[in-house]
Order: C-alpha cells, then sequence, then structure tokens
C-alpha cells in the first residue's frame, strides 16, 4: 500500500478518528463498472490505487471455486475482484481497519457477494488454508510488522496455490523478495510475476 491518504489517520489504525462520513464512488472491478462505498481514514479513500489496479491487471484469473485471502483489504477492491470473478468462492478479506471491514462488507453485500467475509485477522478459521491470496501489502506498517503478516498468511497457502503480492520498487520490492527467500518455509518459493510502472508484482508458491 502506498502513502496514508486519510487526511490524518493512518490506514493501519484500528478505530480512525477521522470523519466516517461514506461516499459513494464508481470504480472499475472485474471488467465492469461498479458503485461501491468508500470513507476518510481508510486505504484508499480516492478509489482504487496505483498499486492495486496493477496487481488486479497483472494476476491470472482465480479459479472458479476454493478459499481465498485478501490481505489488507481496505474498502475491498480486491476481495470484491475475487468475488466478481469467483461467486462461488468463499473470500476472506482481512484488515486491522474496522471501518474498511464495514465497509467491504457493505460494498459485498451492495454487489451480491455473499462468499466475501471481511474480518480481523483473528476470526479467520483456524487452519483454514488458501488457494489464492491476492494482497498490495501495508509496506508503511515497518518491517518487523509486514514480515510478522508475511510469516504467518504465506505459509497457509494450500498446495497448488499461489500468493501475488504487489509492492512499490521505491518501497523495497526487491528487498522483501530477498527477505521472502530467506525467511519463508522450505518448500515455498518466491518470483517476479510481472514489472509495470514503478512496482512489482511477486509470485509466491509451493514446489
Amino acid at each position: 500500500m502506498s502513502t496514508n491518504e486519510s487526511g490524518g489517520d493512518h490506514y493501519f489504525t484500528a478505530d480512525p478518528a477521522s470523519d466516517g462520513e461514506r461516499r459513494r464512488i464508481g470504480v472499475e472491478l472485474a471488467g465492469r463498472r461498479v458503485d461501491v462505498e468508500v470513507a476518510p481514514g481508510i486505504f484508499n479513500p480516492q478509489g482504487v490505487d496505483k498499486g492495486t489496479r496493477i496487481l488486479l491487471a497483472e494476476v491470472p484469473d482465480p479459479p472458479t471455486e476454493g478459499t481465498f485471502l485478501d490481505l489488507g483489504c481496505g474498502w475491498g477492491p480486491i476481495a470484491l475482484t475475487l468475488g466478481l470473478l469467483a461467486p462461488a468462492a468463499q473470500v476472506w478479506a482481512v484488515d486491522v481497519n474496522r471501518r474498511a471491514l464495514d465497509l467491504t462488507r457493505r460494498n459485498a453485500t451492495t454487489l451480491g457477494l455473499g462468499g466475501i467475509h471481511a474480518v480481523e485477522a483473528h476470526e479467520v478459521p483456524e487452519g483454514a488454508t488458501f488457494d489464492v491470496i491476492w494482497s498490495n501489502p501495508p509496506i508503511r506498517v515497518g518491517k518487523a510488522v509486514l514480515h510478522d503478516l508475511m510469516l504467518t498468511w504465506l505459509p497457509r497457502l494450500a498446495p497448488g496455490g499461489r500468493a501475488f503480492l504487489v509492492v512499490q520498487k521505491n518501497l523495497g520490492s526487491d528487498s522483501l523478495q530477498e527477505w521472502l527467500e530467506a525467511h519463508l518455509p522450505d518448500g515455498l518459493t518466491v518470483g517476479r510475476w510481472a514489472t509495470s510502472k514503478g512496482f512489482r508484482v511477486l509470485v509466491v508458491e509451493w514446489d
């Protein structure tokens, strides 16, 4: 994720104190125009940020069903895209920001996507594994927190599953790739899937 665009609160604050007034905007997700709700104090209240647009443009379509994860969901552009592309899938959208989770739930309801579950991390079923992980990870939370997130969630890829992470090059995409290669459990490989407009899309999968 990129800069703090919430007007004072960080998007990774659990309970933003800024004005919570929601507004509706039009965005393009999964090749169609949809209306969604956004609000201050989340990532990204202006719409679909550049990194997420690149991720969604570069990754292959998910399987038609399975269990998916959007790590750091914001108002839900990644989770909603997964739900639109694979209505039969169960999509877990995870964030620390409760306002963002509420918006993701509202947007999923508006779009009729009953398979999306917007929750805090501890609410994801213990032992669940994921066929797909798509994430614009919260780089600005700091390396320690980011690394903990990566080590917590990436090993929960199901056999045959793949994770795609979009990271800005000048915010450390290459150093994150090197760190993942050195610290992920044996059997998980890391590669570069795509490079576009100053971003890298990394792919993580089992051998």
